[in-house]
């Protein structure tokens, strides 16, 4: 049986994202090359996710067009929810996704790269499972909002998470 997985904004090739600083001056990601970024990224990926398992990219592929084709050497089926920073035609990135979506429902589980307004999580949504934040994520006081999930590579350790483990993490578990 295939599992799910779900993965947001990896930027493939973006040598700024080897500079991007957190607000207490250290760095976001561990490394100063964006080709040993990817390479790692590569690895994580296909030590994850199998050839007939389906992946949920939730945008901000790449920021170069030609390091979309990174994805080729990625495992699993394909969907892309497109980033701010998924800029190309659809042909671009076509020949290594299945199909490119806007949003997607998953279970109760609403799938977007920005996370979405309150307002338009009503109750068929459990939580939005969103990328675009990187290494923030919305709060509710001092508490993570129990609306959202942040799935950038910087929370899941630069590895596509599994559909279940998600879950589990949004209902409270490790």
């Amino acid at each position: 049986m295939a599992n799910i997985f779900l993965i947001s904004d990896t930027h493939f090739g973006h040598a700024g994202m080897c500079q991007f600083l957190l607000a207490d001056g250290s760095k976001a990601r561990p490394w100063t090359d964006p080709d040993e970024m990817d390479q790692h990224m590569i690895e994580n990926w296909n030590k994850t996710v199998r050839p007939n398992d389906k992946v949920y990219h939730l945008g901000d592929v790449a920021i170069k067009r030609a390091k979309i084709a990174v994805m080729q050497q990625l495992n699993g089926e394909k969907v892309l929810i497109k980033g701010n920073h998924d800029i190309f035609k659809a042909n671009d990135y076509l020949p290594f996704f299945k199909d490119i979506r806007g949003t997607h429902k998953l279970d109760k589980f609403l799938l977007s790269h920005i996370p979405l307004h309150p307002f338009c999580l009503d109750s068929w949504v459990q939580c939005n499972f969103h990328g675009h934040l990187h290494t923030n994520h919305i709060m509710d006081g001092d508490k993570f909002h129990p609306k959202y999930l942040n799935l950038c590579v910087e929370n899941i350790q630069y590895t596509p998470i599994a559909f279940e483990s998600a879950r589990k993490k949004y209902l409270g578990g490790n």
